[in-house]
């Protein structure tokens, strides 16, 4: 089995057109950003905020699963070094849609997405909407631990308790093993000359990037950037309810600190569960906060919904009392309690995602929350917002929501968000348009 060391990866992704496009496209907009809680991934946690979103997501594609055919790639398990255990391999999976593909012999694309931080999903909208137009051949690959790719067999709890096993669960070896399984797939299918445009969201954008953070990688984005993005949500949305949730910070410590404080802030807040600190009830805010931002189109305008809450609450409402007021606005009525940990429940998919964010991708940054008091999150923006060269391009919104892109188009959609796709399938068509060029240029020199 061939050795793809991940430099080289990257290399054939920019410099070899015969076996890959070199698409680096990042689509981002106001409210576009890497989150603390849920994941960066577009198949978002079920969550009371997120739960129309993500039945809206599950069913945006509805396809027939007769369409798809699952494979397994027998998979290098260390790309990189040539140790004892560097030979092992495991399965991956990946999923192929035939449905719409004109075939080897024809100028057809493969259109690649890079599955994420969960088990792989193949309802990814975007594809399914242009994969006719473009005759395109559709090849879904599952990230490396999770779902039915978990080296060994086994289980991601089993996986994190192995030292020398989660050492290869990293984004480098993801990359490559990506690689890996898109030369196979040429090769098995004959697609020889067919480009590739790889597509991912947020953690797995790679290529048709939407709202992935590929600053992270270049110590180019601040630490404050994510929040500050956050933050200037709310700001817009009401400047009144931006002060608020500032001075609640100090105010939840302020109360906490008394006798019985704790006490007082879980009757105030209608906590499910006892509040063991005041940061029990601040990670519960953030989360709200930072979800909110992240997918507000989805979510129906839930920053202004929050906002709303908050400066609509009765004359004479304390601080505290307009926050939770802002929380029943989104949260709901319907609940006699509130749980704080809502957001804090692990499965496969979390536990997976707490050793790649805070280990392996987003180690670098401190958290820097610009309407807060010094929550700890390492988590900040690393999206595109220019141009920053002929092949790295940045569409961008006035409006937007996290990997909203990638959702299929509805007769709803807001114009930005058509026209920000209608961009998106131009600036495809031209890579192949070049690709195919140079291929003609390439034989002529033969």
């Amino acid at each position: 089995m061939m050795m793809l060391p991940f430099k080289l990866a990257v290399l054939l992704f920019q410099i070899y057109p015969l076996l890959f496009l070199p698409l680096f496209l990042q689509l981002v907009s106001s409210s576009s950003s890497p989150n603390k809680i849920p994941r960066l991934s577009p198949h978002y946690k079920k969550t009371s905020i997120l739960r129309d979103t993500d039945q809206k997501f599950s069913s945006a594609s509805a396809t027939s699963e007769d369409n798809y055919k699952t494979y397994y790639y027998t998979q290098t398990l260390d790309h990189f070094n040539y140790g004892p255990h560097s030979y092992a391999t495991f399965e991956q999976k990946y999923v192929v849609n035939f449905k719409n593909w004109g075939g080897p012999n024809s100028s057809s694309p493969i259109f690649a997405y890079l599955g994420a931080e969960a088990p792989l999903h193949v309802d990814v909208g975007f594809i399914t909407d242009n994969a006719p137009s473009f005759k395109a051949l559709a090849v879904y690959i599952e990230h490396r631990f999770y779902g039915k790719s978990i080296p060994f067999g086994s289980s991601m709890e089993k996986a994190m308790k192995n030292k020398t096993l989660r050492g290869y669960f990293n984004s480098a070896q993801a990359i490559a093993d990506y690689a890996e399984v898109l030369l196979h797939v040429k090769h098995k299918f004959g697609a020889h000359k067919s480009p590739i445009i790889v597509i991912g969201g947020s953690y797995g954008g790679s290529a048709l990037a939407s709202s992935a953070p590929i600053l992270y990688f270049d110590n180019i984005t601040p630490q404050n950037g994510y929040y500050s993005i956050v933050t200037k949500d709310f700001k817009e949305a009401s400047h009144s309810c931006y002060q608020t949730i500032r001075k609640s910070w100090s105010e939840i410590d302020k109360v906490a600190s008394k006798p019985n404080g704790l006490s007082i802030l879980s009757k105030k807040f209608k906590t499910c569960s006892k509040l063991n600190s005041s940061m029990d009830l601040k990670d519960y805010l953030d989360a709200i906060y930072s979800t909110a931002a992240q997918y507000n189109f989805q979510l129906d305008d839930s920053v202004g919904k929050f906002c709303k809450g908050v400066d609509g609450a009765p004359k004479g409402t304390d601080v505290l009392g307009r926050i939770f007021n802002g929380v029943v606005s989104v949260e709901g009525n319907y609940t006699s309690c509130y749980d704080t940990n809502e957001y804090n429940y692990v499965d496969e998919t979390e536990l997976g995602w707490r050793w790649q964010g805070i280990k392996l991708v987003l180690h670098r940054f401190g958290s820097n929350i610009i309407f807060s008091n010094g929550l700890k999150d390492p988590y900040s923006s690393g999206g595109v917002l220019e141009d920053i060269s002929d092949s790295i391009v940045a569409v961008t919104t006035l409006n937007g929501s996290h990997c909203i892109d990638l959702l299929s188009s509805t007769k709803t959609d807001p114009e930005w968000l058509t026209i920000q796709r209608n961009t998106e399938v131009k600036i495809i068509k031209g890579w192949i348009k070049k690709y195919y060029a140079d291929l003609h240029a390439f034989k002529e020199r033969e």
